[in-house]
């Protein structure tokens, strides 16, 4: 069902809490092998709400490290899994958020994430290579939360960060590629933790991402897209970042959210009247949480870390 304009706090900390009873579902088993990306978005979604504590934090701690692959100092999706940096920050939040990163080996984990640093500043995701300007910002992450980016080299991450930069003031996943939210946000991110926002021209960024909003209330990814949820936090963050959140209709926003709820069973879909899921669940949470909805209780998240 279409949710109302309210936001259903305990249909969606009762959804996030019903995900890991759903065994003998599709989607449970074909999502094993990001598991720890799951579980991620569930604590952002039920520290959106306030409601962390109702978590087994040990049985989630004990999980997160299981998925640490000694061999390289990463962590893969799920326990015996690859190491890839998707996962390993997803670990590393996850561990931070529970307060236990004590119990990471940062030295291993901070030594594989730089060494996935190439000669032009880039980051390859794993071993086998592959560059996307997310792995910038989830390197730079990484290492900032456990304070080893002396590791790599910041300038020239930053230089590719700049290359991937378009004539439309946004960003792509590697230089030349068209402009999308999502890399925005990492780029955003990324120069924000190298503290060089100011390389950019925030106005022109900023006119492209205000630019998605649609005549729905909701956002796209890039134009002539329609809207899904997950937008009002890659686009929303970065306005954040760039202290441009004012650019977008808030009221609008957060009806186009409220719309996409599930006014019986929780969660929040991409788009109004489809299934809900944990990732837009804590995307949509997310997104109203940095704009300031205040018909309901939400703790407030950082833009840079989504945390």
């Amino acid at each position: 069902d279409i949710g109302p304009l309210i936001l259903c706090s305990d249909l969606h900390t009762a959804f996030v809490h019903k995900l890991d009873e759903q065994k003998e579902s599709f989607r449970y088993w074909t999502a094993l092998h990001l598991r720890v990306s799951g579980i991620y978005w569930a604590m952002g979604a039920l520290h959106c709400l306030d409601k962390l504590g109702e978590l087994d934090k040990d049985g989630v701690v004990e999980f997160a490290l299981s998925c640490f692959n000694e061999s390289d100092g990463g962590f893969g999706g799920n326990k015996g899994q690859d190491s890839h940096l998707l996962y390993t920050l997803s670990a590393v939040q996850v561990l931070c958020m529970y307060g236990a990163e004590d119990r990471i080996n940062k030295e291993a984990v901070c030594k594989w994430v730089a060494s996935l640093q190439q000669e032009d500043g880039s980051f390859s995701g794993d071993q086998y290579g592959e560059i996307d300007t997310r792995f910038t910002y989830i390197a730079f992450s990484c290492l900032s939360l456990l304070k080893g980016l002396d590791l790599v080299n910041i300038p020239k991450g930053v230089d590719f960060i700049i290359s991937c930069q378009n004539w439309d003031g946004g960003f792509g996943v590697a230089p030349g590629t068209e402009s999308h939210a999502g890399q925005i946000f990492c780029c955003v991110g990324a120069l924000s933790i190298a503290n060089s926002i100011d390389k950019i021209d925030v106005d022109k960024l900023s006119f492209w991402l205000a630019s998605r909003q649609l005549p729905s209330g909701g956002l796209n990814g890039r134009p002539e897209k329609k809207g899904d949820v997950c937008y009002s936090w890659w686009v929303m963050s970065s306005l954040s970042m760039m202290g441009r959140l004012h650019w977008i209709s808030r009221a609008s926003l957060f009806d186009y959210i409220l719309l996409c709820q599930d006014a019986e069973d929780g969660g929040i879909a991409d788009k109004p009247g489809n299934q809900p899921d944990v990732y837009h669940t804590f995307f949509g949470l997310a997104g109203l949480s940095l704009l300031g909805y205040d018909k309901a209780h939400l703790n407030m998240i950082n833009p840079v870390y989504a945390m």
